[in-house]
């Protein structure tokens, strides 16, 4: 007979994934993952957002006054293990154009997420910003994590639009979930399973392709439409 209390299915074989390693490097065609120093990267990092203060809007801290705040606010963050910060650098020139990171890494849940990026100008809207997204979202999935969280201010509209392009399936809006900068944030919640990657990936390996690039640059198929099939739910917002 039914069982009076349903439990989710059992999940086999499976064992808590390892939390990212110090020495963490993800290589790509057009990007570097490596991790944040601040004697390294941060005099680079502050001369490509220097005067784009508006980066920072839906940023838990920043914008900053000087380079000499901005070295403390990175060297603070090559410490710090949850977040664990990566830097971003372009193969092709070697400039360092943003930073990402894994965080609320909960390996007995199997669940981690990516947050806190900034993007230069000079890194958005380029193939390089997705390949550093798609490394990072496929060394979780390859160390085992089951559940890749993207988490935003439910008004930041473009991080909302990136997480649904990358294919991370809308999960609802968490009301007054916290305070930030004195102001309130409603936070809008997207999650890829690891039962949706290996679509993903392929959706990725296909838009990554140079054959999906005219020689202009212009992409031939967009990543939306090659998301849209593997995504659960979408952003109703957008």
């Amino acid at each position: 007979m039914p069982d009076p209390r349903p439990r989710g299915p059992l999940v086999e074989g499976w064992t808590p994934p390892p939390v990212p390693p110090v020495d963490l490097v993800l290589k790509g065609r057009h990007v570097v993952l490596e991790p944040l120093r601040a004697d390294t990267h941060a005099a680079l990092l502050f001369r490509e957002l220097e005067g784009e203060d508006w980066l920072w809007d839906y940023m838990p801290e920043g914008p900053f006054a000087s380079a000499s705040q901005f070295h403390r606010f990175c060297r603070e963050k090559e410490v710090s293990r949850d977040p664990h910060f990566l830097a971003i650098r372009l193969t092709e020139d070697n400039r360092i154009v943003g930073f990402a990171s894994f965080l609320r890494i909960t390996p007995v849940a199997g669940s981690i997420e990516v947050g806190f990026i900034m993007m230069s100008p000079t890194l958005q809207k380029t193939p390089a910003a997705t390949e550093a997204m798609f490394l990072m979202m496929q060394w979780a999935f390859d160390a085992g994590y089951r559940r890749y969280e993207w988490k935003c201010d439910a008004l930041n509209k473009p991080s909302r639009s990136a997480a649904q392009r990358y294919g991370f399936s809308y999960e609802g809006i968490f009301r007054q979930a916290v305070v930030v900068k004195g102001r309130n944030r409603d936070t809008a919640w997207f999650a890829v399973i690891d039962k949706d990657w290996p679509a993903l990936k392929e959706a990725f390996a296909v838009w990554l392709s140079p054959a999906n690039f005219s020689e202009s640059g212009r992409q031939k198929e967009s990543l939306s439409d090659l998301t849209r099939l593997v995504r659960v739910a979408s952003d109703p917002s957008l």
